[in-house]
């Protein structure tokens, strides 16, 4: 039976990326093993970091997180350094980095690994 969600995302350069969820989201990982960062968060979330030449190939979310305070967190995170992405595509274009539907608002960044990490809060 499937249980807990693990996501794993790549990274090209692991100290790189070690140094941006340090910095950036204030994350810590709580294991590391050659080439690989395991991080737990939230309630029994759980995601990895690993080595590979792939990273940053992917055009598409790659890890969501969920928060109380969109507009609180992406302002954390903008004097953190993070930069957002801004959408003008069919059924989705932001507004100061916002994309708001139906009963969610998200925005997305990359990080330093490009990969894409979407930001979620119901309303």
């Amino acid at each position: 039976m499937l249980k807990e969600l693990h996501t794993v995302l790549p990274a090209a350069d692991l100290k790189r990326a070690q140094s941006f969820y340090h910095d950036a989201l204030g994350l810590d990982p709580d294991e590391t093993h050659e080439g690989v960062l395991v991080y737990h968060v939230g309630s029994g979330s759980v995601f990895e970091i690993y080595e590979t030449s792939n990273a940053g190939t992917a055009q598409n979310t790659q890890m969501g997180w969920i928060t109380d305070d969109l507009d609180a967190e992406m302002n954390t995170l903008r004097e953190r350094g993070v930069v957002f992405e801004e959408f003008d595509i069919p059924d989705m274009k932001t507004v100061h980095g916002v994309v708001t539907a139906d009963d969610m608002k998200s925005a997305w960044f990359r990080d330093s690994e490009g990969n894409f990490i979407c930001i979620s809060q119901t309303i």
